[in-house]
């Protein structure tokens, strides 16, 4: 059985309901770190973090620079901000140019962390309108990694999905809810 050692999740239009229907399902000891991307205007405040927490029982912060990645917390990459993972296991935090016209973008989060983690990690790409998440998807398939997308027919925005479908041999399409069983399963065989 594989081992896995991290998630990595990217949603756009429609994704902070996605991610919380997600993460609702999760216990508060899930055993491996998630981070994620959303695309969130540049001004977007503390708010968003609060108004996740209310929902979901792990803990949810933004990532910051040089940060050690923890097991059982949700990140999110900070507003205007590329969110990267350094083979050290710690996150930096980039102003680069915007990747598919976002920063942060999904790719620059998935294709940092498939390098890092190898086939030991888990991508998700969620609702959205534009392909951000597809090369970065294809290149944790690349790595040995599990790929899982929402089924297009379900998502709020399926343009993201539909991306990621074209691009990458996925493992499993599903409705989000299905999202979270699979993500059980699959981390239940540590």
């Amino acid at each position: 059985m594989r081992r896995y050692e991290a998630v990595v999740i990217g949603a756009s239009a429609g994704g902070l309901d996605a991610l919380k229907a997600l993460f609702t399902g999760l216990p508060d000891d899930f055993p491996l770190p998630i981070a994620a991307v959303l695309h969130l205007h540049r001004n977007t405040k503390d708010e968003l973090i609060t108004l996740m927490q209310r929902d979901i029982r792990l803990t949810v912060k933004y990532a910051q620079d040089k940060e050690k990645i923890k097991k059982g917390v949700l990140y999110i990459a900070p507003p205007d901000y590329h969110l990267l993972v350094e083979d050290d296991k710690t996150f930096s935090l980039s102003v680069d140019e915007h990747v598919n016209y976002s920063r942060p973008s999904i790719d620059v989060l998935f294709e940092s962390a498939a390098d890092a983690f190898r086939g030991h990690i888990i991508g998700i790409i969620l609702t959205g309108a534009n392909k951000d998440g597809s090369m970065g998807l294809k290149r944790i398939k690349a790595r040995g990694g599990t790929a899982i997308v929402e089924n297009p027919r379900s998502a709020q925005f399926p343009d993201m999905p539909l991306a990621a479908i074209s691009e990458t041999e996925v493992d499993y399409i599903l409705d989000v809810n299905e999202i979270t069983c699979k993500i059980d399963e699959l981390v239940g065989a540590l």
